[in-house]
């Protein structure tokens, strides 16, 4: 059976997390949370924030880190930045599968409100909620701008770029 699109689990509901008790919860689609030079020491934070109240789901985040990640390592090389993920998809998104496909509303009249089944993951974002972070030197600023850039148009929200650290090394360039 497809998958539902992404925009039905966009609006924040109320948090379902207690994943003891629910059967069946799907993994995390999300491989990694950090990546690049971990050991290195680096001037200039970027940070990918969200503007908007939003549920990302996991497919989404892994998608916002590969683009970022691909986009860094061939410009600036591996051991020149640092990568990492915020933000951690705790809320477990429940569907109602009965109620997919052509005819749904004639076949789930007398299932109003069903509770529905685990399908995935998802991550609950306010505004200013810091999504990813990339750590990295002063010549690398405009590419690692720009991964975070690729990064965003993978967010089901809008989202803004944030220098938080490094601003005096960068007089001119923000």
């Amino acid at each position: 059976m497809a998958r539902r699109p992404a925009k039905m689990w966009r609006r924040l509901e109320r948090p379902y997390t207690r994943t003891e008790y629910i059967d069946g919860v799907p993994g995390i689609r999300l491989r990694q949370f950090e990546m690049g030079n971990k050991n290195a020491e680096f001037p200039v934070m970027l940070t990918l924030v969200a503007k908007e109240s939003v549920q990302v789901r996991d497919t989404a985040l892994e998608a916002a880190r590969i683009a970022a990640n691909k986009y860094i390592a061939r410009r600036a090389g591996s051991s020149n930045y640092f990568l990492k993920v915020r933000i951690y998809p705790h809320h477990v998104l429940r569907e109602h599968r009965m109620a997919t496909g052509a005819g749904a509303d004639r076949i789930s009249q007398g299932m109003r409100r069903a509770f529905g089944k685990p399908v995935g993951r998802a991550a609950r974002v306010f505004p200013g909620t810091r999504i990813i972070s990339i750590w990295t030197k002063p010549e690398h600023f405009e590419v690692a701008k720009e991964a975070l850039k690729r990064a965003g148009q993978k967010m089901p929200t809008p989202v803004s770029v944030v220098v938080e650290k490094g601003r005096e090394l960068l007089k001119g360039k923000v």
